[in-house]
């Protein structure tokens, strides 16, 4: 998968983090034009729910923009944008512990399964939801520490390096790798999920 620096050189998005960090809308615009589609993917492979992915993609752009005059490191736009997704993630999934705790009803699910009847998924996720691979996957996940997981859906699902990821979780690089290494050994004992980690490892 390309990441939105692939397509436009590093120094032009430095540029833009420049610009948007003196106070340029349309320079953020511009960033968030390059960088939505990762961070709702991102979300996405989290949350399972389109409405709430989109929901929470517009808040790290929301919080990105209200906190821009702090990143120091323009070059680290795309690791820092990452690192305010995953909060937002967390953030969100605590509070789901939360309400089910309480059994609330969650209307907003019911309405995006009716919503969803009969749409085609994007594209670009169609191997990922297929439904036997996605329970395989999910086994696999439920499995993993937190930590395993979150480092291997940087890597694989989101396609960090392990410096990115450092720089997300706050972690230094021998520990992500560690982390790595377990989750993929306990990825690699289902042979159909060992062939999709080669395939997104080449």
């Amino acid at each position: 998968m390309a990441h939105a620096n692939d397509k436009t050189p590093t120094s032009a998005i430095t540029e833009l983090v420049h610009k948007a960090r003196e106070g340029n809308r349309y320079a953020f615009e511009q960033l968030v034009v390059r960088f939505q589609g990762e961070i709702y993917r991102m979300i996405y492979y989290r949350t399972r729910s389109r409405l709430d992915a989109e929901d929470l993609t517009q808040d790290v752009f929301m919080k990105a923009f209200d906190h821009i005059s702090h990143i120091k490191e323009a070059d680290r736009f795309r690791s820092w944008l990452f690192s305010i997704a995953v909060n937002q993630v967390r953030d969100f999934q605590r509070k789901q512990r939360f309400r089910s705790l309480f059994k609330v009803s969650d209307d907003r699910a019911d309405f995006e399964r009716t919503e969803d009847q009969g749409r085609e998924e994007p594209q670009a996720l169609d191997h990922l939801l297929q439904k036997d691979f996605w329970r395989q996957v999910r086994l696999i996940l439920d499995k993993l520490s937190r930590m395993e997981r979150e480092v291997f859906l940087l890597r694989f699902f989101d396609h960090l390096n392990i410096k990115e990821i450092s720089k997300v979780l706050k972690k230094n690089e021998s520990t992500v790798k560690t982390h790595l290494y377990r989750a993929l050994a306990k990825f690699k004992q289902e042979s159909r999920l060992r062939q999709w980690l080669q395939e997104v490892s080449s």
